[in-house]
């Protein structure tokens, strides 16, 4: 059952109910010194779903913001505890970051209406965990990144609503990112899968101190080719305001590790950066523009660097190259 046959759902800060999508607030910005109108697109005439939105660019890139979606329908959020109402580990306001990148550069961007609370579309559908022996929330999370349950007690969810969950507002998702980079390699040969996420920068229960600022993962090399992350790394070494990693904590998630198939010409990026790079941490969460538009220029310059790659002959080599190796093996 879909969440418009429930009615409406719980509203969070993104104000999306009952199928329409708020319209973010139009502001003034700038990145490499040309100002911008920021609008997000028209939904009228975008193809999506009760689960999710998505946007179609004429460039083999499409933007994946898998935990950007906020709300939860209202015979679940009813089981749970207050605090979990506020949806405290949303990758808060990725869609406001991506949107305006991805209409400057012609990208798809894909995101979700639900919260990670009602199913983690980043993880696999049978719910095995990603980081065996590590500490994770899980693909219907019964505890927050705090370590606090979510579900009042004895309202957790059942293996049979879980299953549910998967078909209503896990399988939509996945199966439009497929048709899309599906339309995209058709198009273009090739495509690139960027995922974009973001978290505390200080958020015990998965890595001690502080985060490094970007983290870029590629599943150790299986998702994206080498020259790809290396490209991706030099152009992050041009500045130096933000820190940055190569498949550190986090390498990549289960959207990442599926869908990254470089022999087949689909490669996968995820990045994950600390919120503090472009918002204030603590609740209510607020977007800072002045930071924020820092992390988009850098940002800007690295969906570039990656269009360009998946764009030029090398990207085509280089699948060619990686089909040949996996019919040798």
């Amino acid at each position: 059952m879909l969440a418009q046959d429930i009615g409406c759902p719980v509203v969070f800060p993104q104000e999306r109910c009952s199928g329409s999508y708020t319209r973010l607030r139009k502001s003034r910005w700038a990145i490499k010194g040309l100002a911008r109108a920021r609008e997000v697109y028209e939904i009228s005439g975008l193809g999506m779903n009760n689960s999710y939105e998505l946007h179609q660019g004429d460039q083999p890139l499409l933007i994946s913001l898998p935990h950007d979606g906020t709300e939860i329908p209202q015979p679940i959020a009813q089981r749970m505890h207050q605090h979990a109402l506020s949806v405290p580990d949303t990758d808060w306001h990725t869609g406001l970051f991506y949107l305006p990148l991805a209409k400057a550069l012609g990208a798809s961007v894909i995101r979700p209406r639900w919260s990670r609370y009602v199913v983690d579309l980043n993880r696999p559908a049978d719910g095995k965990p990603l980081y065996p022996g590590r500490a994770e929330t899980g693909l219907l999370p019964l505890v927050g990144f705090d370590g606090e349950p979510l579900y009042r007690q004895g309202q957790e969810p059942t293996q049979a609503e879980q299953a549910e969950r998967v078909e209503s507002y896990w399988r939509p998702y996945h199966q439009a990112l497929a048709d899309e980079l599906a339309r995209l390699r058709q198009q273009h040969g090739r495509a690139l899968l960027w995922e974009g996420h973001s978290i505390r920068s200080v958020c015990p229960m998965f890595f001690d101190g502080q985060l490094t600022d970007l983290n870029l993962g590629t599943a150790d090399g299986h998702s994206a080719a080498d020259e790809l992350l290396t490209n991706l790394m030099r152009e992050l070494g041009q500045q130096k305001r933000f820190s940055a990693v190569a498949n550190g904590r986090f390498k990549g998630g289960f959207i990442t590790r599926y869908f990254g198939q470089p022999e087949t010409g689909v490669h996968a990026v995820q990045l994950e950066m600390t919120q503090v790079s472009y918002m204030d941490e603590a609740p209510p969460f607020a977007w800072d523009p002045e930071r924020a538009a820092l992390a988009q220029a850098v940002v800007l310059d690295l969906l570039r660097t990656a269009l360009d790659w998946i764009s030029s002959d090398r990207g085509a080599t280089v699948a060619a190259s990686l089909a040949d190796q996996r019919r040798g093996d």
